[in-house]
């Protein structure tokens, strides 16, 4: 008796810039058939990967089964609301949207038409994070004070990311990924206050201070910085608890050790990716759950809601630094 083999599953990314190459590792672990869209560099893409390309979005959404979209943050909205008419699951990059009601309207549709949504917060997936909220949630460090989370890199090399109407600036784009951390470990916030300082001699360098009040009574200190060319990738965390304390430091694992040739090329990167070199690709590790979790129906480590969420409170971290007053989440 033969079987008839099953195909592959049919994935269009749209937007085929740097993001689209890191969740690349996935969808080849998978074994998927890869189609494109992009306005720019859909040719480029396809002659490193083998994917099909199309002229249009309504094209590749005619042939695909599942959308991955890694489009610039402004498109994102109407990328996934096609998508999801189309009868589409669909993945989206960090943040869903700029402001929250479009992310609510975003996560409204998918369940109104029955379709998964997923928020690539990739962060969830690296292993230092995901340890971490294991060791909260096992209750290791007893009740859950003072939580302080930093990272560290160049500002992107896409000229959109400079634009804060179109990125959110480094609040959206960085932070938001510590702002999901804090929000994960620690439960809901009840108030955001933030400050950011910009230097006076090139304003692609700044740092920025968000200060999350949880309503469990935590407070979550994150810092950001987007510094000068050259400024190695970096990120740690502090979570300290009345029965203990958790520390990690990415500059400092004693678990890596890196040789003079993994050291240069964690100094030349462009600001946009950390080197995940040494470790499970977490990229591939989110893609891979996130569509374990469409096939099968069973949880994924973040959903529609949480990349809601995120935006929503950094939206009200950046009206803190619009107002100077502590907002409301």
């Amino acid at each position: 008796m033969t079987t008839t083999p099953v195909p592959p599953l049919r994935v269009g990314v749209v937007g085929t810039g740097g993001i689209s190459f890191a969740h690349l590792g996935g969808w080849r672990e998978l074994g998927v058939e890869l189609h494109c869209h992009s306005l720019e560099g859909a040719e480029q893409y396809a002659e490193r990967t083998g994917a099909t390309v199309h002229d249009s979005l309504a094209s590749l959404l005619e042939a695909v089964d599942i959308v991955d979209v890694t489009t610039p943050t402004p498109s994102h909205p109407e990328i996934v609301h096609a998508a999801l008419d189309a009868d589409k699951d669909v993945i989206c990059e960090k943040p869903f949207a700029l402001t929250g009601e479009e992310a609510r309207e975003m996560a409204e549709h998918a369940k109104r038409v029955g379709r998964a949504l997923y928020p690539a917060h990739v962060v969830r997936y690296f292993p230092q994070y995901h340890a971490a909220k294991q060791a909260v949630d096992a209750g290791r460090v007893g009740t859950v004070a003072v939580l302080r989370f930093e990272r560290t890199g160049t500002l992107p090399d896409r000229d959109w990311y400079a634009d804060e109407e179109l990125s959110g600036g480094i609040v959206m784009d960085q932070m938001i990924h510590d702002i999901d951390q804090a929000l994960w470990i620690a439960g809901p916030a009840v108030s955001v206050y933030a400050q950011q300082q910009i230097a006076p001699s090139d304003d692609r360098i700044r740092t920025a201070h968000v200060v999350l009040t949880h309503a469990s009574g935590a407070i979550s200190h994150c810092r950001g910085l987007w510094g000068a060319q050259g400024t190695t990738f970096r990120y740690t965390f502090d979570i300290a608890g009345d029965a203990g304390r958790l520390q990690y430091d990415s500059d400092g694992d004693p678990g890596v050790m890196f040789d003079a040739v993994a050291s240069a090329r964690q100094r030349s990167g462009d600001g946009f990716l950390p080197d995940v070199s040494t470790m499970r690709d977490p990229y591939a590790a989110e893609i891979v759950d996130f569509i374990s979790a469409i096939q099968h129906r069973t949880p994924t480590r973040v959903e529609a809601a949480d990349g809601v969420t995120a935006v929503e409170v950094s939206r009200a971290a950046l009206e803190s630094l619009r107002t100077g007053r502590s907002i409301a989440c």
